[in-house]
């Protein structure tokens, strides 16, 4: 199958599990959606689980994407704050607009949603991205050191000193946990986490 047809595939079980609890989605339904045959569907995830890892993967991805293009774009490259904000931004966004995004960060996988293990499953697909998908899933601790080693590989720079290096990762960690902590609470303040992060930075060194 070509990559266009798995993603809009994609596609309808992300619109259908919006609508509707995952237990309630079926797959004939995801199929018709995207304009292949239920069989089609099996062919390229395997069962309903394979789905569900699948679209999960493919969440986890797109967070992670959009974490590298808040860092790397539309902000000041001379200003390590301001990208570490645009980041944290983005986090807290991305969980607001994205349960499945939330469910990740957070550990909190809601009835509602599919809730596969996060362990690599046994795969017989012939499908390589289906095999990834069947490889381990992402824990809210594995996205922290993702997205925390992300933000100091962007950041840091030719040249920046180890001991440099090390107090930008501590930054950067406090950042990522800063905006988890407003996923989970959003703050009150009318700035939201662009304020905590920017009092916070205001006392961290950096490069």
């Amino acid at each position: 199958m070509m990559p266009a047809a798995r993603e809009s595939l994609l596609d309808a079980a992300y619109a259908a599990l919006t609508r509707r609890p995952w237990s309630a989605v079926r797959m004939v339904d995801v199929a018709a959606a995207a304009g292949v045959s239920r069989q089609t569907l099996y062919n390229e995830f395997g069962s309903k689980d394979g789905l569900a890892r699948a679209l999960v993967r493919r969440e986890a991805d797109g967070y992670l994407a959009g974490f590298d293009r808040a860092l790397t774009v539309h902000h000041d490259p001379r200003d390590p704050r301001d990208r570490l904000t645009a980041a944290a931004e983005w986090t807290v966004a991305a969980a607001a607009g994205n349960a499945l995004v939330r469910a990740l960060l957070t550990g909190c996988w809601s009835e509602r949603l599919p809730s596969p293990t996060l362990v690599r499953i046994r795969s017989g697909s012939a499908v390589p991205a289906q095999r990834r998908a069947d490889g381990p899933l992402p824990s809210p601790a594995d996205l922290v050191a993702l997205v925390r080693d992300r933000a100091v590989a962007v950041l840091a720079g030719p040249g920046v000193p180890r001991t440099d290096t090390a107090e930008l990762a501590r930054s950067c960690e406090l950042v990522v946990r800063l905006a988890l902590s407003c996923v989970a609470a959003p703050p009150p303040t009318e700035g939201g986490i662009a304020d905590l992060v920017r009092r916070a930075l205001s006392r961290q060194p950096m490069p």
